[in-house]
């Protein structure tokens, strides 16, 4: 890894900020910093209502300079379920849609600790079902459901409940570095977390602080739909693609959520990309670990 990178990553790993104290600073912070690809490019705004028709859900649909592929990306923002919009998104979504020439909706889902479990599974779960109900005459839309991070958790929540629901899954999903567990201490099963839990940007001390103010509850955090290799059964899920970055502390724990899906019986890939951390989907598309993941993305979907 290049020093210089590896020294700025241990920076921003430093625990004097606390992220259940600075959360709303750091919100503007990313706000403040979101740069837009300078390229013009086309979205359209729109809302969705929730199953309770209590309030809308924000969703932002991007549209590729060059679209080649009829099913469409549902993406799920990372941000630790506390950070994160269709705004600070928005590059990302830009270099996505045009890399896998798929128009790419994402879900503005409302935060914690605001908003803590179950409000971002719920509207994640909403916006998927009604993008995948049928036209009007009658045609079954099949969609990709993507998401990293916090993102790749809930879309991986998302498809267990459908299977639950015995309703329409996704054509396939494409999960990078997702959480799939609930325990981030020292007593983590999974090597990683010790490993690469301190110098890469994304600690134990964040996984942990987002944790606690998305789930307050100790006991939901062992609900698949929170930690979904807590599922007692992976079975009856879509083809997935798992991502997952080499100094990342969730690495492992996204990995084995792959080998329990493939131990289930289903198609699944998992591939690690070398020498990148957490968070890679949003540097700028010419950066090599981005690179890579793009032609994964697009292997696994097209073929």
């Amino acid at each position: 890894m290049n020093p210089l990178f590896k020294f700025a990553l241990k920076l921003a790993s430093s625990p004097k900020i606390d992220m259940q104290e600075d959360y709303e600073w750091v919100r503007k912070m990313q706000k403040f910093f979101s740069n837009p690809s300078s390229e013009d490019y086309d979205f359209l705004d729109e809302k969705i209502y929730s199953a309770t028709q209590d309030h809308e859900i924000p969703i932002r649909i991007f549209y590729p300079k060059n679209r080649k592929h009829e099913e469409p990306v549902i993406y799920i923002h990372g941000g630790g379920w506390v950070l994160g919009d269709v705004d600070t998104y928005t590059s990302a979504c830009v270099n996505l849609a045009n890399h896998l020439n798929r128009v790419v909706y994402l879900i503005d889902y409302r935060k914690a600790p605001e908003h803590p479990y179950p409000a971002a599974f719920e509207d994640c779960l909403q916006v998927v079902k009604v993008l995948q109900e049928p036209t009007i005459e009658g045609k079954k839309r099949k969609f990709i459901l993507m998401g990293d991070s916090a993102g790749g958790n809930l879309a991986a929540a998302v498809s267990l409940k459908l299977r639950e629901e015995k309703v329409t899954l996704p054509h396939k999903q494409v999960l990078i570095y997702p959480l799939t567990y609930w325990d981030h201490s020292e007593n983590s099963p999974f090597e990683s977390i010790r490993t690469n839990g301190y110098d890469y940007g994304l600690t134990i001390k964040k996984i942990t602080e987002y944790m606690e103010m998305y789930v307050p509850n100790e006991e939901d955090r062992k609900s698949p739909y929170v930690s979904p290799l807590m599922a007692e059964a992976h079975h009856n899920q879509p083809d997935t693609l798992v991502l997952t970055a080499e100094f990342d502390p969730l690495r492992d724990e996204g990995e084995e959520y792959g080998r329990a899906l493939k131990r289930a019986g289903n198609h699944v890939q998992i591939r690690r990309i070398l020498e990148s951390v957490h968070g890679f989907i949003t540097y700028p598309p010419y950066v090599e670990p981005l690179s890579e993941a793009y032609e994964l993305m697009n292997e696994f979907l097209n073929g």
